[in-house]
């Protein structure tokens, strides 16, 4: 008893004395709550005795959320706050009475899902590579940072020839059979437009499905199911031939179900900045950059699959929480490296599940298709809300994470994502709703943030992607630097393809406005700035509205604002549209609800654009009062300086995360003769500069031997407005040489991409043919002139077009991406002549460029209006 009683004295002294760390069983003096990584969940959680974890937090909120006098702020000290299973929230971590329950952060709190690697080794007779013991519990990730910056998964090209089977591929030869651990390894199929020797594989140009090998045994080899199924048997209509059920792409994996490359095996570790975990050796293996120092770097392998879970159901929410000045960071997704693989069908949707290919949202085309039609699984986000409502993010930064960054999805409402920063995520930024057919997302904002580099992983994601929802609004972000389309909304409008009715769906009063948007699709094809399909209201005046947004500077094929199947009741207007790869704004789709034949009603109007289209009411898509532009300086500058973060936001663009670091390696690269002695390059920009701006390529070319026998620089600016290096002066008897790109920043070189197909020049001589189908779209003092590649390019690839003007000025020489694209796609072009005069005709010849010199020319003629 004495002792007890000693030890009662002992504790109630160290409770006076107000030790740091302390036990404490006192009431709190506040109703605030403190959290800090050098905290004690045995403590009370005051400012002087913060409790430790997340966990700990949410239960002491609970205790006091009950008659809350005013809102209540749990404030986490700077410091990282390590999860190995999600924060999961639910009704009873709401705030009551009107008022919030705050999350509160310091600028540099970080919520993280990941585990520090250490204790590196070289390599014994691997000069160069480094392994560690991988961290305790870690059995498995798709994911490794380096002081904040991502390393890439060991890569490669398929050292072997691959013949499709109905369960995989013979290879020619048992190569990858001897491989430590080939079930470890997973095909990537890129897509994207086909042109020059770039191959489009994968399940459509806007894809980049992946599926893992199950087994490799002698020149067999097994891949995963039911990825393997789910992206190769598809359901064809029976009397469409090539038209699949779910309309979305082709049945089956194209170009003979060829990979573009390979990743994740220990024998692809070649490159500075890959790693590779060795799941049965519990090892993690890597090849440090230039200046890495791996005794003092902090190396992170993502283990969390989710940071916060919020889990409201509709009977039940979870509601008015926030949070404010967190990191989340270091999160991965590990479906795609099991059985699912990734089977995509667009935006990070994939067909899931045993025979998904069957009857996934198949619905009425199929017998026991699931409904409702185009309902597939959506990437989860490492921090996601169901059925969350008056949920509120602001000043935060969702970077290095491994599936999507936020998913604000079913259920969700009146809720906001405004002031913060979304980066180096694997797959979407931020998701809104879903296209399940449960209950619609309503009143959700997204505003004035930041997204940029990303997706790092999924290419065929987005920056923000709207599903089913009402009464959402995207207004004043800045999205640039992205792989794929920035903004996608809406879902299901496909069956107008077969003659069908979009499907029904709960969406309306959506906006999108004053949103600034450049330097996107710079991997992938056939999206746009803002892609819209499907219904989406009951009329134009409850239908989307796309405003005051300005949109620039497009890498691949699609449009500024893209209208694709279905989009219905859309309207846009007042947006400054160029430097756009085939249209600013398109398409035209037929509305089946009825039988008149008329268009999808779409308004188009007062945008500044550069396709000229006239005025008109084309069954319902009507234009109107679109003025053609030459420059920005011909936009109002009010206009201009509208989009965009606002300026209290602003200095989001000046936010670090991560260290600054070698941009990422370009892809696609793709070769075209150009003489006997030559080579025309063309790659994908690397839309992830590491920090600092890119700067410039240097294209190199190989021999058979690995030998390298050419050798060409170009700047970043020039190489944007080409699209074409030339790489002279190479031996006439070399035979086929492969090319590979690095792109170069002030940090230094990246990697090297992957090697394009090999190639011989040759010697070229016929002349293109004329283009077809020019016209002239004429204003007052401006006029843009529209035509379609050649027919016939002679024995060599389109690499420009010669524009000629009857008024004697120099020759306008138009290249870019665009016009690389433009013959295999059999796409339109245009470009805006400026400097007319009013009331004047004038002559306009347009021939076409190739490495054998300048093609006979089209010629129109029109008057500029007076």
């Amino acid at each position: 008893m004495r002792r007890r009683a000693a030890l009662v004295t002992l504790i109630s002294t160290v409770l006076a004395l107000g030790i740091p760390g302390a036990v404490s069983s006192a009431q709190p003096a506040t109703s605030d709550l403190y959290v800090s990584p050098s905290g004690n969940d045995h403590a009370n959680g005051t400012a002087r005795h913060p409790v430790r974890t997340l966990e700990r937090a949410r239960d002491l909120v609970r205790e006091r959320v009950t008659g809350m006098k005013g809102d209540l702020t749990v404030h986490l000290a700077s410091g990282t706050y390590r999860q190995i299973a999600p924060l999961t929230l639910d009704a009873r971590d709401s705030g009551t009475g009107g008022h919030q329950v705050i999350w509160q952060g310091t600028g540099n709190t970080v919520v993280s899902g990941g585990r520090q690697v250490q204790g590196w080794r070289p390599v014994a007779g691997r000069p160069g590579l480094w392994s560690a013991p991988a961290p305790q519990g870690l059995t498995d990730t798709r994911q490794l940072y380096v002081d904040g910056v991502r390393a890439q998964r060991a890569r490669g090209a398929v050292s072997v020839t691959l013949t499709q089977t109905a369960t995989g591929y013979t290879a020619s030869s048992d190569t990858l059979t001897h491989w430590k651990h080939p079930s470890d390894a997973e095909f990537v199929y890129t897509s994207g437009e086909s042109l020059w020797n770039v191959e489009r594989n994968g399940l459509g140009q806007w894809t980049e499905p992946r599926c893992r090998i199950a087994a490799a045994e002698g020149t067999t080899i097994t891949m995963v199911q039911p990825c393997w199924d789910n992206s190769n048997k598809r359901v064809e209509f029976p009397d469409i031939p090539g038209r699949t059920v779910s309309m979305v792409g082709p049945g089956h994996l194209t170009n003979g179900g060829r990979a573009s490359y390979v990743e994740n095996a220990y024998e692809l570790l070649d490159q500075a900045g890959e790693w590779y975990l060795d799941r049965t050796a519990h090892r993690v293996y890597y090849l440090p950059r230039k200046g890495e120092n791996l005794a003092r770097a902090d190396v992170e392998a993502a283990q969390a699959e989710k940071l916060i879970d919020g889990r409201g159901t509709a009977a039940a929410p979870v509601h008015d929480l926030a949070f404010r000045g967190l990191q989340f960071s270091y999160a991965t997704w590990l479906t795609p490296s099991g059985p699912e693989g990734f089977s995509e069908i667009q935006a990070g949707y994939t067909i899931t599940g045993e025979k998904g290919w069957a009857t996934q949202g198949l619905c009425q085309y199929v017998e026991g298709g699931t409904c409702p039609f185009a309902s597939w699984t959506k990437m989860p986000g490492n921090v996601s809300f169901a059925y969350g409502q008056r949920i509120a993010f602001s000043d935060d930064v969702f970077a290095h994470l491994g599936a999507s960054g936020l998913d604000l999805g079913t259920g969700s409402k009146d809720s906001t994502v405004g002031g913060s920063v979304f980066t180096d995520i694997s797959g979407n930024g931020v998701e809104i709703g879903s296209v399940d057919g449960q209950t619609p997302a309503s009143g959700v904002q997204v505003t004035d943030n930041h997204l940029y580099g990303l997706p790092r992983e999924y290419h065929g994601g987005v920056a923000i992607l709207n599903g089913w929802t009402q009464n959402t609004t995207i207004a004043h972000n800045q999205i640039d630097h992205v792989g794929y389309s920035a903004v996608s909304l809406g879902w299901g409008g496909w069956p107008d393809k077969i003659g069908d009715p979009a499907t029904p769906n709960p969406s309306h009063d959506n906006t999108v406005r004053d949103n600034l948007i450049f330097d996107y699709m710079q991997m992938l094809d056939d999206g746009g700035g803002i892609y819209t399909q499907g219904l989406t209201g009951t009329s134009l005046a409850d239908g989307e509205k796309v405003t005051g947004n300005v949109i620039h500077d497009q890498w691949g094929l699609g449009k500024n604002v893209y209208t694709d199947n279905g989009c219905t009741y859309e309207t846009v207007e007042g947006n400054v549209l160029y430097n756009a790869s085939y249209a600013n704004v398109a398409s035209r789709h037929t509305d089946y609800r009825d039988t008149l034949g008329n268009n999808d009603p779409t308004l188009v109007k007062d945008n500044w654009w550069e396709e000229g289209t006239a005025d008109g009411d084309n069954k319902g898509l009507v234009t109107s009062g679109n003025k053609i532009m030459t420059a920005p300086s011909d936009v109002p500058p009010e206009i201009l300086g509208n989009a965009g973060l606002e300026p209290a936001h602003r200095a989001l663009l000046n936010r670090r995360v991560g260290a600054v670091s070698t941009p990422e390696a370009p892809s696609r690269v793709g070769t075209s003769t150009a003489g006997v002695d030559a080579l025309y390059v063309t790659f994908n920009p690397s839309f992830v500069d590491g920090g600092s701006p890119v700067t410039g390529y240097t294209a190199r070319a190989y021999d058979a031997s690995g030998r390298q026998v050419g050798e060409q620089a170009v700047g970043a600016a020039e190489f944007k407005r080409t699209a074409v290096v030339r790489i002279g002066g190479l031996p006439t008897s070399a035979g086929p040489l492969t090319v590979t790109v690095t792109a170069s920043n002030a940090h230094g070189t990246s990697a090297p991409s992957l090697a394009s197909l090999p190639l011989t020049p040759t010697a070229v001589t016929a002349l293109p043919g004329a283009p077809t189908g020019p016209k002239l779209r004429t204003a007052s003092t401006a006029a843009t002139v529209a035509w379609t590649p050649p027919t016939a390019t002679g024995d060599a690839k389109v690499v420009g077009y010669r524009v000629t003007v009857s008024d004697g000025r120099a020759p306008i020489d138009v290249t870019g991406r665009d016009v690389l694209v433009g013959q295999p796609s059999a796409k339109g072009m245009f470009r805006v002549i400026g400097g007319l005069s009013p009331g004047t005709s004038y002559t306009v010849t347009i021939a076409t460029v190739t490495a054998a010199g300048t093609g006979p020319a089209a010629t129109v003629t029109a008057t500029t209006r007076a």
